[in-house]
C-alpha cells in the first residue's frame, strides 16, 4: 500500500485545496465504441469545381463529414481525420464567401451532418468530486473536428439568405433538446459555441422561443432542487440576459413567475460563484423593466441570505448594490426596514470583507441620497451596530470606515444623531446595571449555598455524636 493510500484510509476527509491540481485531460464520447471507420477518399476541391457541379460536391462532402473518428487513439486513422478536417474547412469557406449557395435540399443535409458530429452522450466526469472552481475541466478529445462543425453551423445560421421557414422542418424541438443537453459539457470551449448557437436559434425561430425558455426553466429547477450540478448554468443565464432585455412591456405573468420562482432560488446553490455575475445581470434587467418587482426580489434575496459563507455574502451585497442603483425612491421605502436590518448584521460581521463590502454602500451617491430621504428609519436601525463596532471591532480599516459612516449620519441629521447617541448610552447603562444586579444575585445565591452546606455538615456531625 502506498503512503498516499494509507493517509486516505486514516483521514478520508482530506481538503480539496490540498489536492494537487490535475492536468487537463481529454475525453471522448462512448459513441465511438464499436464503430467501424469507413476509409475516406479525398474529394475534388470546391474552388476547382465548376459552379454547376458544386452543389453535388457539397452534398458529398457533407456526407463525408458524417463519418466519426476516435480521437482517444491519437495515431489511428490520421489520413481520414485530415481529409475530414480539410472538408469541414472547405465547407466553412464555401458557405461564408458564396452568395445564394443555400438551396433547399442542402438544409436537411447540413442539419444531419451537424447532428451526427455534435450530438453525443457526454461521458461521466473522470473526477467524481469535480469542483469547477478548483479542478481543470476535462476537454473534448474530438474538438479538432467538433470546433469546425460548430463554426460551420454558426455561419449557416448567419447566412443572409438563410430561410427559417425551411430550416424549421429540421431544427425542431428535438434538436433544441439535444442542444441543451450539451450545455453540461465540461469543456468551456464547447459551451461558449453552444451559447452563441442557441442565441441565434432563439432569434431566428420565433416558434421555438417559448419552448427554449421552458426547457431552460426545467434545467434550472432540476439544478436547484435535485442535482446542484450542471456545467452550463452561467452560459444559459447569459443567453437569458439578452432574452430578458428584449421582453415587451408590460411583462407577462410567466416571466414574473420565472424571476421569483427560478432566478431567485438559484442564489441558494453552493456553486453560486460560478454564475453569479450573469444571474445578477438577469435580475437587474427585470427590475429595469418593471420596478414593482423590487420588493419581492429584495425580500427573496434576504430569505436566501447566506448564514455561514462569507464569500457568498459579499456576492449578495454586490447584487443588492446593483439593485439599489436602479431602484425607484418609492420602491426603496417598501424594503428599507428589512434591508437596513440585514445591512446592520453585515456591518457587524467579524469577517472584515463582509463588513467592508457593506460599509462601501455609503460611497455610492445614489444610495446615500435614498438613505437621506429616509434617514430616520435607516439611522434608527443601523446606529446601535455602528456605534458598538466603532468601539469593539478587531480590524482598524473597518473602524475607520465606520467612523466615516457615523460622520455622514451626523452631517445628515445632527439632532437625530445626538438623540440616538444618548439613547444608546442610556441603554448601555441599563444593560450594565442589569449585569451588575445579575452578578450580585449570583453572589448572594453562592453565599446561600455555602451557608446551606455548612448547616448540613453541622447537623450531620451532631447526629453522629448522638
Amino acid at each position: 500500500m502506498s503512503s498516499g493510500q494509507a493517509v486516505d484510509r486514516i483521514d478520508p476527509f482530506t481538503k480539496k485545496s490540498l489536492r494537487k491540481g490535475k492536468q487537463k485531460k481529454s475525453q471522448g464520447s462512448s459513441k465511438y465504441q464499436n464503430i467501424q471507420i469507413t476509409e475516406l477518399q479525398p474529394l475534388a476541391l470546391l474552388k476547382d469545381t465548376p459552379p454547376t457541379e458544386q452543389p453535388e460536391l457539397v452534398n458529398k462532402k457533407l456526407r463525408q463529414c458524417c463519418v466519426l473518428f476516435d480521437f482517444m487513439d491519437a495515431v489511428s486513422e490520421l489520413k481520414g481525420k485530415e481529409i475530414k478536417r480539410a472538408s469541414l474547412n472547405e465547407l466553412v469557406d464555401y458557405i461564408t464567401t458564396g452568395r445564394g449557395v443555400l438551396s433547399e435540399d442542402l438544409y436537411p443535409e447540413i442539419v444531419h451532418m451537424v447532428a451526427c458530429n455534435i450530438f453525443r452522450t457526454l461521458p461521466p466526469s473522470d473526477n467524481p468530486e469535480f469542483d469547477p472552481e478548483e479542478d481543470d475541466p476535462t476537454l473534448e478529445a474530438s474538438w479538432p473536428h467538433i470546433q469546425i462543425v460548430y463554426e460551420f453551423f454558426l455561419r449557416f445560421l448567419e447566412v443572409p439568405d438563410f430561410k427559417p421557414s425551411v430550416a424549421k422542418r429540421h431544427i425542431d424541438q428535438k434538436f433544441v433538446l439535444q442542444l441543451l443537453e450539451l450545455f453540461d459539457s465540461e469543456d468551456p470551449r464547447e459551451r461558449d459555441f453552444l451559447k452563441t448557437v442557441l442565441h441565434r436559434i432563439y432569434g431566428k425561430f420565433l416558434g421555438l422561443r417559448a419552448f427554449i425558455r421552458k426547457q431552460i426553466n426545467h434545467i434550472f429547477l432540476r439544478f436547484i432542487y435535485e442535482t446542484e450540478h450542471f456545467n452550463g448554468i452561467g452560459e444559459l443565464l447569459e443567453i437569458l440576459g439578452s432574452i430578458i432585455n428584449g421582453f415587451a412591456l408590460p411583462l407577462k405573468g410567466e416571466h414574473k413567475q420565472f424571476l421569483i420562482k427560478v432566478l431567485i432560488p438559484l442564489h441558494k446553490a453552493k456553486a453560486l460563484g460560478l454564475y453569479h455575475a450573469q444571474l445578477a445581470y438577469c435580475v437587474v434587467q427585470f427590475l429595469e423593466k418593471d420596478a414593482t418587482l423590487t420588493e419581492p426580489v429584495v425580500k427573496g434575496l434576504l430569505k436566501y441570505w447566506p448564514k455561514t459563507c462569507s464569500q457568498k455574502e459579499v456576492m449578495f451585497l454586490g447584487e443588492i448594490e446593483e439593485i439599489l442603483d436602479v431602484i425607484e425612491p418609492s420602491q426603496f421605502q417598501k424594503i428599507q426596514e428589512p434591508l437596513a436590518k440585514q445591512l446592520s448584521k453585515c456591518v457587524a460581521s467579524p469577517h472584515f470583507q463582509v463588513a467592508e463590502r457593506a460599509l462601501y454602500f455609503w460611497n455610492n451617491e445614489y444610495i446615500l441620497s435614498l438613505m437621506e430621504e429616509n434617514i430616520t428609519v435607516i439611522m434608527s436601525i443601523m446606529f446601535p451596530s455602528l456605534y458598538r463596532i466603532s468601539k469593539e471591532h478587531w480590524n482598524q480599516t473597518i473602524i475607520a470606515l465606520v467612523y466615516n459612516v457615523l460622520k455622514t449620519f451626523m452631517e445628515l441629521n445632527n439632532k437625530l444623531f445626538d438623540e440616538l447617541t444618548a439613547n444608546y448610552k442610556s441603554e448601555r447603562q441599563k444593560e450594565k446595571k442589569k449585569e451588575k444586579e445579575r452578578d450580585e444575585l449570583w453572589k448572594k445565591l453562592s453565599k446561600l449555598e455555602v451557608n446551606h452546606l455548612s448547616v448540613q455538615r453541622t447537623t450531620a456531625g451532631e447526629g453522629m455524636k448522638a
